[in-house]
């Protein structure tokens, strides 16, 4: 049996990573079914050569060889590390991370390889990000307040969000696109849905607008219209419908593991809606 175990970055990463891990293939291969986050992710296989997958549009299959431990980081829609092109040149992509960061990866590499445990290792590569993120030109502060604003709990037109940060719908797109990899409308469809299993993986119990519970109450409070609008877009973002990817339960992933330092973060956002 393989595992896999989410947990918080380190505090001074939080603004710009959601979620480290380490995952531990068995003794056969493991099928890893990747989702849209609406942000870039680090692969690293330990002893083996790290990748950086670009935001997703849909779902990509990676077939895990046995007896591989890797550890990884998530971040957030628009603070991807520093990188030699824009976001949308690298979207549905996965590209060795030596491609990009050609001065540093062979010593990120070795550091990740002599490290003791897995444990180690992860905090090897988020001490790696940290003066990346100290050095590098400052994040869109105006993607990040979009992207806040584009999060499920508060549903926002784009038109309106645009004039709201004093900017043409066409500027909006654009600097969504090179900072965030997606046009506003995509990143919203997608939060939305990560709104969805935030709730779902948190066990969370339906608030009843519309007299609906359930699978098909989630859906309301995510923003859907109703359960079959879910399952429209989950089939488009997963290839699978709500229930194959949650194996039929509410409160766990078909693959049973906890991806609860994933989604109380996301989960926050919630309490602090961004009123447009």
């Amino acid at each position: 049996m393989g595992s896999y175990v989410e947990r918080p970055p380190v505090p001074e990463l939080a603004a710009v990573v959601r979620t480290v891990w380490i995952q531990h293939t068995g003794s056969t291969p493991y099928v890893q079914r990747h989702l849209p986050t609406g942000g870039v992710e680090i692969h690293f296989p330990i002893g083996g050569r790290p990748q950086l997958v670009g935001p997703l549009t849909g779902p990509q299959i990676e077939v895990i060889p046995a007896h591989t431990t890797i550890v990884g980081a998530r971040f957030h829609p628009g603070t991807a590390p520093p990188l030699p092109t824009v976001l949308d040149d690298l979207v549905d992509q996965r590209l060795g991370l030596a491609e990009l960061w050609r001065s540093s990866t062979d010593q990120l590499v070795e550091a990740i390889a002599l490290a003791e445990t897995p444990e180690r290792a992860l905090l090897v590569l988020q001490a790696h990000l940290l003066p990346k993120f100290r050095n590098a030109v400052p994040v869109d502060l105006l993607v990040g307040e979009a992207v806040q604003a584009l999060m499920p709990w508060n549903p926002v037109n784009i038109d309106t969000l645009a004039t709201h940060l004093a900017l043409s719908a066409s500027q909006l797109r654009r600097r969504c696109l090179h900072a965030v990899g997606m046009s506003p409308k995509t990143l919203q469809r997608t939060l939305r849905f990560q709104g969805f299993l935030a709730l779902a993986q948190a066990g969370a119990v339906a608030s009843g607008r519309r007299g609906t519970d359930g699978m098909a109450g989630l859906a309301v409070d995510a923003g859907y219209a109703d359960q079959a609008h879910l399952s429209r877009e989950c089939l488009r973002l997963t290839g699978v419908t709500p229930s194959g990817l949650l194996g039929g339960d509410l409160d766990r992933c078909a693959c049973g593991h906890d991806h609860s330092a994933s989604y109380q973060p996301f989960l926050a956002t919630r309490r602090r809606l961004v009123r447009v």
